[in-house]
């Protein structure tokens, strides 16, 4: 075989290996206003339950933006010339606690030939035992808006946030005006996740995160502000105490999550 037949075969093997180890989508929608696709993690999967929850929800978001993506390209044809939407969720697993607590991470990508593509992040909590989606509120013995517990999460969140920023170097949008949307709520702190610990089967604290334009300029990205559990001991229950202890992983604050 010459030298450069087996550089063709080679570079052959190469991209039928790329191509073999790309991910298959759980779900799809293909058509002339748009490409959608689903993909659960491994770890995801191996649950049914919360793999059939991710994929409920998943698919209703598929087409809810096929109709939106449809209803564009009937108005506006020019702006689909060059192809349709393009959009991706990815749904994986952050942290599991007590064997029973599962973080899941839901990364979107969204790009509708904007002046540039959008990405949006939430979090799913969920219960193995109940087989449902569950909130933070078993954790802490109270969870009021403006409640103490809710302002010792706010201050922690912002305290962290600033640190983030600094380290950064993006210090002068550490303004209130950027954290005005981290209220002291449950639904408006921002979308939560246990934090795994060195310690195993427990939770070193909450991780809280943020998509870009959220608490900084688009040009800043995604921020994860992290709230160790010691900071919001006085406010846990039984439970709470069960499954916090510990300390962040060496390394957690710096892979994207």
């Amino acid at each position: 075989m010459t030298g450069l037949s087996v550089a063709l075969a080679l570079s052959a093997t190469c991209v039928f290996s790329a191509l073999a180890a790309d991910p298959k989508p759980d779900a799809v929608v293909k058509n002339k206003s748009i490409e959608a696709r689903i993909f659960l993690d491994d770890g995801i999967k191996a649950d049914a339950a919360l793999a059939a929850d991710c994929l409920t929800e998943g698919k209703k978001w598929l087409d809810k933006n096929a109709t939106e993506a449809a209803a564009s390209r009937k108005q506006d044809p020019q702006f689909f010339r060059d192809g349709g939407w393009d959009f991706e969720r990815k749904y994986s697993i952050r942290s599991v606690v007590a064997d029973r607590y599962v973080s899941v991470l839901r990364n979107d990508y969204m790009d509708t030939h904007g002046a540039h593509p959008n990405s949006d992040v939430n979090t799913i909590l969920w219960d193995r035992t109940a087989n449902k989606r569950i909130a933070i509120r078993p954790f802490f013995t109270e969870t009021a808006d403006g409640g103490p517990t809710m302002k010792a999460m706010v201050k922690a969140v912002i305290a962290s946030l600033k640190a983030e920023k600094k380290k950064r170097d993006t210090s002068e949008t550490a303004t209130d005006e950027w954290f005005k949307g981290v209220e002291p709520s449950l639904l408006k702190i921002g979308a939560v996740t246990l934090a795994p610990s060195t310690e195993a089967g427990k939770s070193s604290g909450l991780t809280f995160h943020y998509p870009p334009y959220a608490v900084g300029p688009y040009a800043e990205g995604e921020y994860v502000a992290f709230v160790p559990w010691e900071t919001l001991k006085p406010h846990l229950t039984a439970e709470g105490v069960r499954v916090f202890g510990g300390a962040r992983p060496k390394g957690d604050a710096d892979v994207p999550q």
